[in-house]
C-alpha cells in the first residue's frame, strides 16, 4: 500500500473526525502502522500501546493467559486488546467498555476489533459499567483519557473501591496515568496511599516521557 509506505518518511492521514466527547480525533498512517490520535496525543497504537504493553510485561504473558475475564475501561481504537488476544494470545473473556461511540465506530472500521470473537464491546460510561456489572475480574485495565486530561473520578474513594471490590483475588489493575506536572505526580502519589496492605502496589515512572502505570494486585 503506497500511503503505508509514504508513512515512513512522513504521517498520511486518512480520516479526521470530531466528536462531541473526544474532540478532534484522526486516523493516520505513522512508520508503517495505522494509529488512533487525539488532538494532543495518541489515543491507540502507537505510543500508547507500547505504554500498556509494558504494563502487561510487567504482569507477565504466561500469568495474564491463564486469567478467565478481563476488563478494560477505556477502548479507543482497542490496541490494547489486540495485545491482548493477537500477542499474549488470550482466550478468556474481553470486556471492552468506551464511552464514545465514535471512537467505537473508528476502531471497528479502521482497527477491526470487532472481528475480535472474545471481545463484548459495550458502549457505556466507565463509572456507570463499574457500578452495575457483577461480574468479578482477574485483570481490570484502565486506560481513560480526554486527549490529555483525566477525569477526577478516576481518582476518587469510591471508584477506587468500586474497582477493588470487582478484582478477583490475585487478580491485577494496570492503570495508564499522565503526568504532566508536580500536581500530576502528587495526585498519583495520593492515589498510591488509597491501598492498604491487602495490595501490592508498583509505580511505574516516565513510561514514554510523561506516562506512569500503576500495577496493583489484590492479595487477600
Amino acid at each position: 500500500m503506497l500511503k503505508r509506505f509514504l508513512s515512513y518518511f512522513i504521517p498520511i492521514n486518512v480520516y479526521k473526525k470530531n466528536s462531541t466527547i473526544s474532540k478532534k480525533l484522526e486516523v493516520t498512517w505513522n512508520n508503517g502502522q495505522l494509529v488512533l490520535d487525539s488532538k494532543n496525543t495518541n489515543y491507540s497504537y502507537g505510543s500508547l500501546q507500547r505504554i500498556l504493553r509494558k504494563g502487561l510485561l510487567y504482569i507477565g504473558y504466561e500469568r495474564i493467559k491463564g486469567f478467565d475475564k478481563i476488563l478494560v475501561l477505556g477502548v479507543a481504537g482497542g490496541s490494547v486488546i489486540k495485545t491482548l488476544s493477537e500477542e499474549i494470545g488470550f482466550k478468556g473473556t474481553i470486556t471492552g467498555v468506551e464511552i464514545d461511540p465514535v471512537v467505537i465506530d473508528i476502531a471497528n472500521s479502521y482497527f477491526e476489533i470487532d472481528k475480535i470473537s472474545n471481545l463484548k464491546l459495550i458502549n457505556d460510561d466507565a463509572f456507570e459499567f463499574v457500578l452495575k456489572t457483577r461480574e468479578k475480574y482477574d485483570l481490570i485495565i484502565i486506560d481513560i483519557f480526554k486527549d490529555t486530561e483525566m477525569p477526577n473520578f478516576l481518582f476518587e474513594d469510591f471508584f477506587i473501591n468500586r474497582v477493588n471490590f470487582l478484582l478477583q483475588v490475585n487478580g491485577f489493575i494496570l492503570f495508564n496515568t499522565m503526568t504532566l506536572n508536580k500536581k500530576d505526580k502528587e495526585r498519583n502519589l495520593i492515589y498510591r496511599s488509597r491501598f492498604n496492605e491487602d495490595y501490592s502496589v508498583r509505580m511505574y515512572p516516565k513510561v514514554e516521557d510523561h506516562n506512569e502505570l500503576f500495577t496493583i494486585k489484590k492479595l487477600s
